[in-house]
């Protein structure tokens, strides 16, 4: 067999050492450049380092083990691969027959043109993301936790970058519109906090903000924060670990095929931890779009 090995930050050589031992592949570093020059990928890093090579990875259509070891690993958790061990047991799996091998689908941005952009050319195929995008709180959130050194983030840098961004966040007017019947109900806007599209169950290391998202079920989970004072969004979040906001007026749930999102000012969005573009944007997702090895 023959196999490519990527690391992310913080991961080297010496960590593909117990996927090599007792194993006749034949490893090559780095991504592959077609698709007959590896039969595997592994990944070693978390969602940011994933979501960095998620257009070659979609094209290549080679199975991606990925093996948790960046600050946030939300989509090796919803993979069941919680542990190097856990990867490394799937890994011999996948060497022994090849059988443990599921198709996910991928979120996909794509920003457009309006009156609050003019000029601006859309993405022409989008921006992938394999967990969960958002504006708002969110996604300030996001930026300070970057801006934390690596080991900070990985040991609860989305908690510890929740106070101080929240403390100067305004809440911000948008305009969310869900698809229906393969066309866009348009939505008013109004003020809100945070605004989470989702394909993945949980985000910022695991918390649950959708927790009724599936990697393949066609569908985007939307959670939507309402515009609440500071305190009773602070209080919220605790919550969102265990996906008991669910039940609290102020947050709506649904989930859709696709998505608009507006807002009254251009706005960052971040997905996967990641900034990737401004708002306006549609949501849809890439049906199939990635192989992944599993336990």
């Amino acid at each position: 067999m023959r196999a490519a090995a990527i690391f992310g930050p913080g991961c080297s050589a010496q960590d593909l050492r117990p996927f090599q031992a007792n194993s006749e592949s034949h490893w090559i570093i780095g991504l592959p450049a077609e698709s007959n020059e590896a039969d595997a990928i592994v990944i070693f890093g978390g969602d940011g380092t994933v979501h960095r090579h998620l257009p070659p990875l979609a094209k290549l259509r080679l199975p991606v083990l990925v093996v948790p070891s960046g600050s946030g690993n939300d989509l090796a958790r919803a993979l069941k691969l919680r542990s190097v061990r856990d990867s490394l047991a799937a890994w011999r799996k996948f060497s022994s027959d090849g059988h443990n091998v599921w198709d996910i689908d991928l979120g996909l941005l794509t920003p457009f043109a309006d009156k609050n952009c003019a000029g601006e050319a859309p993405a022409p195929h989008g921006h992938l993301f394999c967990c969960v995008g958002g504006i708002g709180l969110d996604a300030e959130i996001s930026r300070r936790a970057n801006l934390l050194p690596r080991w900070l983030r990985a040991h609860g840098g989305y908690v510890l970058s929740l106070l101080p961004a929240l403390l100067k966040f305004t809440s911000l007017k948008a305009s969310i519109s869900l698809s229906r019947d393969g066309a866009f109900i348009p939505a008013p806007f109004k003020r809100i906090m945070v605004a989470a599209f989702a394909n993945a169950p949980t985000y910022g290391g695991g918390m649950k903000i959708a927790p009724q998202a599936k990697l393949d079920d066609g569908r985007l989970d939307i959670c939507i924060v309402d515009d609440i004072n500071k305190f009773a969004l602070f209080c919220l979040f605790p919550t969102i670990y265990f996906g008991r906001h669910l039940s609290i007026p102020q947050v709506e749930y649904c989930q859709t095929e696709r998505l608009r999102i507006e807002t009254e000012n251009l706005t960052d969005v971040y997905a996967d931890g990641e900034y990737v573009c401004r708002t306006p944007v549609e949501v849809s997702l890439a049906r199939k779009a990635l192989r992944v090895i599993v336990p």
